[in-house]
């Protein structure tokens, strides 16, 4: 049974992302304890609602530094996967966790393309990854998200809302996603079960 520590440090949907882990067999511990973090297996970090608060709530717990030393599978899930970026065009300029290049910037609206982007969207593979292992293009991905990170190298898959939206990322032992992974049926249940299956 893999072991995956999810991150509860109160900007998270914590309880979903657990059971979609627990019902593909994992057994998941959550925390906001650093020491718990560095003897993790492999981690995921949840987050909803804006970066300015996520990062106050990692700075306070003592978070941000044991999530830039952490070398095994790490999978930041929606605003998780913003918060892997240098910096964040919400709430001014905010500082993430630089982990990834980029600037996360706000998702302009259009007639045909309101923002926040909520709902169903079809990925497209860009790279192979063992995070995709399974997934094809035009597979769908649930989306709830007002801000979007740069499209540049980490992009491993990306879904078309007028503009490019990274759907995917990855660099080294980091992975996210923009959609919730929980909520995107069997496409979702295969991204997580190969992130358990990814060497530790």
């Amino acid at each position: 049974m893999r072991e995956v520590t999810l991150i509860g440090y109160g900007a998270g949907n914590v309880a979903s992302v657990r059971f979609a882990l627990e019902r593909l067999g994992a057994r998941v511990r959550i925390s906001a304890d650093p020491a718990d973090l560095d003897e993790a297996e492999r981690v995921i970090l949840p987050g909803v609602g804006a970066a300015g608060y996520a990062m106050q709530r990692l700075h306070a717990l003592g978070l941000v530094e044991a999530l830039r030393r952490f070398k095994r599978p790490l999978l930041g899930v929606c605003l998780g996967q913003q918060l892997l970026f240098e910096t964040s065009a919400e709430d001014g300029d905010t500082p993430l966790l630089g982990l990834i290049p980029g600037r996360v910037e706000a998702l302009l609206p259009a007639p045909s393309r309101p923002s926040p982007h909520m709902g169903w969207s079809r990925l497209s593979i860009r790279r192979p990854d063992p995070l995709l292992e399974g997934i094809k293009d035009g597979d769908w991905a649930y989306f709830v998200h007002g801000f979007v990170c740069p499209d540049g190298p980490a992009t491993i898959a990306a879904a078309d809302y007028g503009v490019p939206v990274p759907a995917v990322v990855n660099s080294a032992n980091r992975w996210g996603c923009q959609f919730h992974p929980e909520r995107s049926a069997a496409a979702g249940a295969r991204i997580l079960k190969n992130f358990l299956e990814l060497p530790a």
